[in-house]
């Protein structure tokens, strides 16, 4: 970290100066978001790749207006076509200061059915201390809080910044690894923020120190080369769905705890998540008994799931009294936080191979190797960011695990493994991310815009 010496043209601004420089500022930066909600930018839909480019163009523009040199970008796919436009802005230069990445992205999800939207997704609306629309929290919160605390700390800014807003999250960031690797000396930092994540719940801040990583795989189960009467050989002969579930079951133990060895994963966190909560949230059936032991928040953050999030089988419109000779099933395997992925998915193979039922034939193909994350609660950055966020909600922030997956984290801390990454947010229980009637509370926003730039006038404070 810097010497504060070689900052000396730039005031250190209180906690209390700058609260009232984001009390002031917070009226427009609402309006902003409103605006950033306004333009359609769902990344999968190719019908609004103009709008994704336009939600592009609008944040190099509000950041232009701050005081940064900003500029839309675009990295290669895979395939070699080129990725979605990004936006890459940078701050002027603090001689001797370090470098701070702040990360949020521009693209949002479709709407789904708006009949389940009590109004428009693409029109902000403030109802009570919540606003609604599609991206006011996910990510449009978290350009707000860049933009804000830039905006809040003005000729102040002690660090120099980078700022990097995606423009395909929502698809997986399938230009993300190529992009670090073509502008690694534009985006080259000490320490990288991430506002993409969750706070504990609304008025209570957290830091999010470990996320589960995502591996999933196809399995084709085949027992007959094709299909026969069920008269004539049921019995003697299982049907491929039936062996299928029967090899599905053996993924879990009675108590509905992964039973694939070598997962790994920690029973306790250091919260508790009350169960009527969880049940709200998940809106579980009335006698839905909750499947694993340990502390519930660690069943979500810290321990491995297996799920089945696909199954192709003959459709009950076609049934015949015949048996099905195939079936095929996709799993999602959430693996613990810094567990290597591909041991993981090895671990889940053997599995499989090894459970087989009846002798069937048994294929599993991988499909994609999502890594974790956790967080390095030693470093000054973490034990900086933690103050930064009770300082500006007024309680303690907590330290929250992520059931979900952010795969690019392990691409910034591959490209730049000197870096210090944290990753904070602003959306909460009542969010709703990726659904309808996606909101952000507004008192929640306020304070994270504070909270950033408390981080970063801290940050340019440290040896």
């Amino acid at each position: 970290m810097s010497n504060p010496a070689l900052n000396s043209d730039h005031a250190t601004p209180t906690p209390q100066d700058l609260r009232a420089r984001v009390e002031g500022i917070f009226p427009e930066l609402l309006e902003e978001l409103a605006q950033l909600v306004a333009i359609p930018s769902v990344s999968s839909d190719p019908d609004h790749v103009a709008d994704v480019l336009a939600s592009a163009e609008h944040v190099r523009d509000r950041l232009t207006a701050a005081g940064l040199e900003a500029e839309c970008l675009r990295g290669s796919n895979p395939d070699g076509t080129p990725g979605r436009p990004a936006v890459v802005a940078r701050s002027r230069a603090v001689e001797g200061a370090p470098t701070v990445l702040l990360y949020a992205h521009h693209d949002v999800q479709p709407t789904g059915d708006l009949a389940r939207w009590a109004s428009d997704p693409f029109v902000a609306e403030v109802r009570g201390e919540r606003i609604y629309g599609r991206g006011a929290s996910d990510d449009g919160a978290g350009i707000i809080v860049h933009l804000g605390a830039l905006r809040a700390l003005g000729t102040d800014l002690g660090v120099n910044v980078v700022v990097f807003i995606e423009g395909e999250e929502e698809v997986g960031s399938p230009s993300f690894r190529d992009f670090l690797t073509t502008y690694a000396e534009r985006l080259s930092a000490d320490v990288i923020v991430v506002a993409d994540s969750n706070n504990w719940k609304v008025g209570e801040p957290a830091m999010t120190t470990t996320l589960r990583g995502n591996c999933t795989a196809t399995v084709d189960v085949k027992v007959l080369d094709h299909a026969v009467h069920s008269g004539a050989f049921g019995g003697p002969v299982l049907d491929a769905v039936t062996v299928a579930a029967r090899l599905i079951a053996t993924l879990h133990d009675e108590s509905g705890d992964v039973a694939v060895a070598g997962l790994g994963g920690e029973s306790t966190a250091d919260v508790i998540w009350p169960e009527e909560e969880f049940r709200e949230a998940a809106g579980t059936v009335e006698g839905l008994h909750l499947a694993g032991t340990g502390d519930l928040a660690a069943r979500v953050w810290t321990k491995p799931s297996i799920n089945v999030i696909g199954f192709d089988a003959r459709t009950v419109a076609q049934a015949s009294n015949t048996i099905a000779p195939e079936a095929r099933f996709k799993l999602s395997m959430r693996t613990v936080p810094g567990h290597d992925p591909e041991e993981a998915m090895a671990a889940l193979v053997a599995h499989l191979e090894s459970h087989v039922p009846f002798g069937a034939e048994v294929t599993v193909t991988p499909n994609e190797y999502g890594p974790g994350y956790r967080a390095d609660l030693t470093s000054a950055v973490a034990a900086n960011l933690h103050w930064a966020l009770g300082e500006a909600w007024g309680v303690p922030a907590v330290n929250i695990g992520v059931g979900g997956s952010i795969p690019f984290i392990s691409d910034f801390q591959v490209a730049f493994p000197d870096a210090q990454v944290v990753v904070t947010g602003v959306e909460d229980p009542l969010t709703n991310a990726h659904s309808e009637d996606e909101s952000q509370s507004v008192p929640d926003l306020e304070a994270a815009v504070l909270a950033e730039a408390l981080l970063l006038a801290r940050l340019a404070q440290d040896d």
